[in-house]
This record gives C-alpha cells, sequence and structure tokens, in this order.
C-alpha cells in the first residue's frame, strides 16, 4: 500500500506539474502572440536636450529605443528637417511656450510614412508627409504621432522645401495677408531681407506687383547679396550705413510709401523700418535677432500715428487654423516645385549635426539654412 500510495501521489504530482507547465507555456505564448501584435518603431537616433541652454552645450545625439504605435498613431522615417532660429530658442528657452524638458529637438520637416496604427485609414506606408501643425521632436530618424498631426503631400514636392516650408514661407505669406489690404502697385518694407523670410516676403509681393524695399546689413559682399534679391524681385536694397540720412524716402523712385514693414532685427534695424512707412502705416515684428529692444520716435506715433504689431506663427496656428494652414502648404509647395519661389540651404548629414548648429548659429560666418538629411 505504500508503495501504491507513493506512486499515485507521484502521479498526481506529475499531473499537477504537467498542468502547472501547460499554464505556463500557455501564458508566455500568449504574451508572446501579444508582444507579436503591438507594432513598434524602429530604434531611433535623435537629438535630445536635458535642460535649456545654449545649443552647442546641451544637445547631443543620442540612441533611442522603440516606441509603441498605437492605432490612431502613425511611424514617420524623416527625410530630412532644419535648424531654424526658433529651435534654437526653445532649446535655450527664449521662448515662452516650449517642450518639457528631456525633449528631442527639431520644429518642423519632412518624412515618409514606416507604418500605421490599426484604426488609421488616410495614411500608407511610403506617403510623403510633413507635421501639421508644426510639432516638436523632429529631429530624429523615426518619430511617432497621432494621425491627425500629418499632412499627406505631393510625392514630387522638393525634399528640402517640404522640410521648410511651414514655419519661414508660412510666417511670409501670413504677414503679408494679415495687417493691412495691399493691393498692385502697393509697397512693403522689411529689415532681415536675407533671412528666408525675407526671401520669400520679396518672392511672394513680387506675384501680387507688390514692390519691396529691402534693408540689410552692413557686410563684405553687400553689392553681391543686393544683386541676389534683385534677382528674386527685390524693387530695392539699401545696407543699414545708406540710410543714415534725414529723409529715406528720397532714396526711392517711382514707389509709392509703405504701409507695412516687417521687422526681424530690432535695434536699429527696426528705427530705419519706421522712418519708411507712411502715415498711419504699420510694422509687424516677427523676430529679434538683434537682441536689442525696438526703440520708437514719440513723433512716430503723434505726427504719423504708426501701429506697432507682432507675429508669431504658433499663435497663428493654435486659433483652429490647421486646415487653412495645410491649403497655404500645398499652395507653397506648388511655387518651389515651380521654381517660382527658391532660397538658398544646404543639407548636411545627420552625423554632422553639430557642424550645421555651429553654422546655425553664426560661427562661421553668414550661411545658408542648414537643413539636416537622415
Amino acid at each position: 500500500m505504500a508503495v501504491a500510495g507513493s506512486i499515485v501521489a507521484k502521479a498526481v504530482n506529475t499531473g499537477l506539474w504537467s498542468l502547472k507547465r501547460c499554464r505556463t507555456w500557455n501564458f508566455r505564448q500568449a504574451q508572446t502572440i501579444r508582444a507579436l501584435s503591438t507594432l513598434m518603431s524602429p530604434p531611433s537616433r535623435a537629438v535630445v536636450y536635458e535642460h535649456q541652454g545654449p545649443p552647442d552645450s546641451v544637445t547631443r545625439l543620442v540612441e533611442l529605443s522603440p516606441v509603441e504605435v498605437k492605432e490612431n498613431q502613425v511611424c514617420v522615417k524623416m527625410l530630412a528637417s532644419p535648424i531654424n532660429p526658433s529651435d534654437i530658442n526653445r532649446i535655450e528657452g527664449v521662448y515662452p511656450v516650449r517642450p518639457e524638458v528631456p525633449a528631442v529637438g527639431g520644429y518642423e520637416g519632412v518624412g515618409e510614412v514606416y507604418s500605421v496604427g490599426s484604426a488609421v485609414k488616410g495614411f500608407a506606408p511610403g506617403d510623403l508627409v510633413i507635421p501639421s501643425p508644426p510639432s516638436s521632436g523632429m529631429w530624429q530618424t523615426y518619430v511617432v504621432k497621432d494621425d491627425d498631426m500629418w499632412h499627406k503631400i505631393s510625392e514630387d514636392s522638393p525634399i528640402e522645401y517640404a522640410a521648410t516650408v511651414t514655419v519661414n514661407p508660412l510666417t511670409a505669406l501670413r504677414m503679408l495677408e494679415d495687417f493691412t489690404t495691399l493691393n498692385s502697385g502697393d509697397s512693403i518694407v522689411q529689415n532681415g531681407a536675407t533671412s528666408i523670410v525675407g526671401q520669400c516676403v520679396i518672392q511672394l509681393a513680387k506675384f501680387r506687383g507688390i514692390h519691396s524695399i529691402n534693408i540689410i546689413r552692413d557686410r563684405p559682399g553687400s553689392d553681391e547679396v543686393k544683386e541676389k534679391l534683385k534677382a528674386l524681385g527685390a524693387d530695392e536694397v539699401f545696407t543699414e550705413s545708406q540710410l543714415e540720412v534725414k529723409n529715406v524716402k528720397s532714396l526711392l523712385s517711382n514707389i509709392p510709401e509703405p504701409a507695412l514693414g516687417f521687422n526681424c532685427v530690432g535695434g536699429n534695424a527696426a528705427s530705419l523700418v519706421l522712418k519708411f512707412l507712411s502715415q498711419g502705416g504699420t510694422m509687424v515684428t516677427y523676430g529679434g535677432m538683434s537682441k536689442k529692444p525696438v526703440a520708437v520716435p514719440t513723433s512716430s506715433f503723434i505726427f504719423k500715428d504708426l501701429s506697432l504689431r507682432g507675429f508669431w506663427l504658433q499663435k497663428w496656428l493654435s486659433t483652429d487654423k490647421a486646415k487653412e494652414c495645410r491649403h497655404m502648404i500645398d499652395y507653397l509647395l506648388c511655387l518651389a516645385k515651380e521654381g517660382k519661389l527658391k532660397y538658398e540651404m544646404e543639407l548636411v548629414p545627420f552625423d554632422n549635426f553639430h557642424t550645421a548648429l555651429d553654422k546655425a548659429l553664426g560661427k562661421h560666418g553668414s550661411q545658408p539654412k542648414q537643413v539636416i538629411k537622415f
């Protein structure tokens, strides 16, 4: 009986062990099946910063682990993304609205759809897309965001223009349309004319028959710069020193006094814009590259009744303008594709990010727009 009892006990114990093994295997198998059904992005390389500060000091290139692509999300393989002054301002902590740190840099770019979540209907692998409205975290090889954050663009869009179309060209277009009614034959004045926004203002104004008066800083090769801007459609180009006269309007020939001016520099360069404006004119400030305040003579308010306004694209986009924004982006990309909107850029491999950043920070003098190619 003892032997029989021992055999029965062994059989029972063996059965329990088998049952436990079966349950364990089924549980692990289920885990494996669930893991296989979870869509993940590939590992990504990214430029991150853990606190605000000088971009050349706080940014570093790191490896990021794969992340889950949820049912309503799209994983995009990035192709190109620029380094804009606004990107630098976010990293430095200048902007009042900025990502929480640690953060991945970059605010606009273009990529190719790599994979889509199970509930996504409007996108498929291979589609060319841009973040619209622009969104933080573009300086990485794979980006995962909700499907409503992406805008599909024409597959024959020039990659470098698709990467840069939103922040600068869209700013130029909105400023020309949002502050005063401009008709063919009217004029505008701007400083920072060599910037991407400045070049876009010149070209978009020219399409509408609007004259442009452009102010550039004094530097070696300024005559060559003037010729480049005039080739884009600029009517007048002056260095700041040329405008150190009592009556700047005497320098204009057959161009009406501008009712609208754009300032992205501040300091003396902003004062020069004000000197050109007509009675009741408006100056729109959208940047402050000199980091100097805008000083306005009392007479500009009392005798000329000038208005000072500001423009920030991110604020404009936050007012439920996504659909309108996408129509304008398609329009601007069409102009770029047809060669009617152009600006100088330099494509830089991702591995050379910090060299491109140094150029964007002005360490190597005046440089074309730096665009990272992934």
